[in-house]
């Protein structure tokens, strides 16, 4: 790991006229560490202002070198220290090292993103001293938060049952034996967020700090709430980290969890990059879910980098889901992570009823089996409510021509517009590159004016839906109703409070939320992920669906999941309507064990842009050849350079090149032999280019 390395000399104390020099990260895109001079040393996390080119930019610093890998002459001064910060502690500069080292990203790519905005602003902040002037560092370590620790807690806690009570003791004598991994696997509605509720409260009343982990923005309002009824006795000892907080609220929150003010940290997977001085405990919620998977710059995990964190503060971490990732399921298995589980709902009411409708030979109006409008319409003669969840936003996949079979293409990319419509206005939209358009009055290759669209998304349904129950209150919850701070809030609360019947959703729904009158889901257009190329997709349909059918029946009986398909035998739907997460865990881990996929093997993508396909199709090319030509491939699978699947996004052509290996440790040997190399191999070539470790999506 890249460790910084203790400086032999403290701050403020020089010896000599010499300048010192320091290895500096900054956030650009070259390898390395940049040498720069100060009157003294300065700690490892230190941010300054230096000139880099002929920018100004905020950096960190990561070690005092003996002398620097330029020529001294060449060595800038830095410009400023900046001090209204102490600098970044220990553990968290290992964390980032680890990070750097594991995903092969420079320092500067790890260290300066995780920080809020503002402290990555030269000009942000004016009470930095002046390089060369005396040394200040005021002592601004706070006291311990304020503990709830013997207070009254205001809302009642619910009464556990007993699978409740045995879970719980489980995480107990986790927590007591200091350190480890525990996976909870609880159905959906089971309670799993009162067991971290009780375990954050015991770590609370212990003086140190929590932090809880959700897979996207939209969970965090219904969280945040619980969390601040139950565990917080002020409204400080909570902060609230994610990317639609402004810089400000960001930098405020990230301030006073930093300081050790606020006791307990909730946020989305750039959460877990702040510095937390007391930490005693992680719970990752949702564990499975994708977005934990950052898929831009520093590419990483922010589930895996919380176990990390865990072990190297030897504190428990505690990862909950109803439908666990397959990694971590084995590993659990091997008896790597503690298994908790949780087989009952903890309200005692039964999981809903889950029926596959075949759709081959039925009659769909609109993409509705009468099966599924008939149980819509009996529900809302119940004064129930309905979820109707298709993942696919939008008015309708694509815009066709029926004359001629024109269908809306995207002028960037090789993929199709979506229409979307908002009362009287269309437009024609691509989801890859948001490149919109108006909709043409006439088709462009032959002027029918007849265009059709085809498939249905959320908008089209919401309108059906309308139309076939005029008396019903249809709420739609996707990506475009949500656009505006605070409508996705706005929403979900119109659902708690009764104000909808039918509910149209994507997987913005499916996950998380506790719906008190849901007794109806129906599931259209399942099968896209069934067949889909990434050897991912039938765990990721499974676990999608298991989500969405858990919303249903979570206070009261006889709830129902109808879920539409043409492939009602596959083994997917059939595990699902048994509510058997364990047979098609077994299931798929043995298939992926035959084929060498992960968690049986690891991987890698080396992915290439340019303007012309043939460019990074030669450039992979040539790497793959160098990696061949070493000794450390003798363990590695170096697979074929191939477009992806959508090549070109934004006039950008793309590639890919997959490397795999049996032993994660040759995977990353090869790794750290052949990147300098890319990087040489690249110099000149109109390429640009990029590296995932344990990609999601291939």
């Amino acid at each position: 790991m890249l460790e910084p390395p203790d400086s032999s000399r403290p701050e403020g104390t020089s010896g000599s006229a010499a300048p010192v020099f320091l290895a500096v990260a900054l956030d650009v895109p070259l390898p390395g560490l940049f040498d720069y001079s100060h009157d003294a040393p300065l700690a490892p996390g230190v941010r300054v202002r230096v000139v880099f080119g002929r920018r100004a930019m905020v950096g960190m610093v990561w070690a005092v070198r003996e002398r620097p890998e330029v020529a001294a002459d060449r060595v800038r001064p830095i410009e400023a220290v900046l001090d209204d910060l102490p600098p970044m502690p220990a553990d968290w500069l290992r964390l980032a090292g680890f990070a750097a080292q594991y995903y092969h990203r420079p320092l500067g790519e790890v260290l300066l993103p995780a920080l809020p905005p503002p402290l990555r602003r030269p000009a942000a902040y004016t009470g930095s001293r002046a390089a060369g002037g005396p040394v200040r560092r005021a002592d601004r370590r706070p006291g311990a938060a304020r503990s709830a620790a013997g207070e009254a807690v205001p809302a009642p806690a619910m009464t556990l049952t007993a699978g409740q009570r045995t879970a719980l003791d489980q995480l107990q004598a986790l927590r007591a034996a200091g350190h480890g991994v525990a996976l909870l696997h609880g159905v959906t509605g089971s309670g799993k967020t009162e067991l971290y509720l009780r375990l954050a409260r015991q770590v609370l009343d212990q003086g140190r700090q929590v932090l809880i982990l959700v897979p996207e923005i939209n969970l965090t309002p219904q969280l945040e709430q619980v969390v601040r009824t139950r565990l917080c006795a002020s409204t400080g000892d909570l902060a609230v980290l994610h990317s639609r907080l402004s810089d400000g609220e960001r930098l405020r929150a990230w301030l006073r969890a930093s300081r050790g003010q606020a006791a307990l940290l909730l946020g989305t997977r750039l959460a877990l990059m702040t510095p937390l001085p007391r930490l005693g405990l992680i719970v990752v919620d949702e564990e499975h879910d994708a977005s934990y998977k950052q898929q831009d710059g520093l590419r990483y995990s922010a589930r895996d980098l919380a176990v990390w964190r865990g072990h190297d503060l030897g504190i428990p971490v505690v990862l909950g889901s109803a439908t666990p990732s397959l990694e971590s399921w084995r590993r659990a298995q091997r008896g790597d992570y503690r298994l908790v589980s949780l087989p009952e709902r903890a309200q005692a009411q039964p999981l809903p009823d889950i029926r596959l409708v075949d759709t081959r030979r039925a009659q769909l109006e609109q993409g509705f089996t009468p099966q599924l409008l008939q149980a819509l319409a009996t529900r809302l003669e119940q004064g129930e409510q309905s979820l109707v969840f298709l993942n696919r936003r939008g008015y309708a996949p694509v815009l066709r021509c029926p004359s001629c079979g024109w269908v809306s293409q995207c002028r960037r990319c090789t993929a199709h517009t979506v229409l979307h419509r908002e009362g009287r206005r269309a437009v024609l939209q691509c989801h890859h590159c948001g490149d919109a358009r108006p909709v043409p009055r006439a088709c462009p290759d032959c002027g029918d004016q007849d265009l059709q669209p085809m498939g249905r998304g959320t908008q089209r349904v919401e309108e059906f839906l309308a139309e076939r129950f005029p008396q019903a209150r249809i709420v739609r919850i996707d990506a475009d109703a949500t656009r505006r701070k605070g409508s996705a809030e706005a929403l979900f609360a119109q659902v708690h409070a009764g104000q909808a019947d039918i509910l149209v959703g994507t997987q913005m729904v499916s996950k998380g939320h506790d719906f008190a009158r849901l007794g109806l889901v129906g599931v259209l257009n399942a099968d896209t992920m069934l067949f889909a190329q990434d050897f991912r997709a039938p765990e990721r349909l499974f676990a999608q669906l298991m989500q969405v059918a858990g919303r249903a029946g979570r206070r009261a009986g006889g709830a129902q999941v109808l879920v539409q398909t043409d492939y009602p035998d596959q083994q997917v739907y059939q595990a699902l309507c048994r509510h058997d997460y364990v047979r098609f865990a077994e299931s798929a881990l043995a298939e992926r064990e035959d084929l060498g996929l992960p968690p049986f093997s690891s991987q890698a993508l080396l992915t290439a842009q340019a303007a012309r396909l043939a460019d990074a199709l030669d450039f992979l090319r040539a790497v793959r050849a160098q990696a061949d030509a070493m000794p450390e491939s003798a363990e590695v699978c170096l697979y074929d350079a191939v477009p992806l699947r959508i090549v070109r996004v934004a006039r950008v052509e793309r590639a890919q090149l997959l490397i795999e290996s049996s032993r994660r440790g040759a995977l990353h040997g090869l790794l750290r032999a052949l990147l300098p190399q890319a990087d040489a191999l690249a110099a000149g070539r109109p390429v640009r280019w990029g590296l995932e470790i344990d990609p999601q999506e291939i």
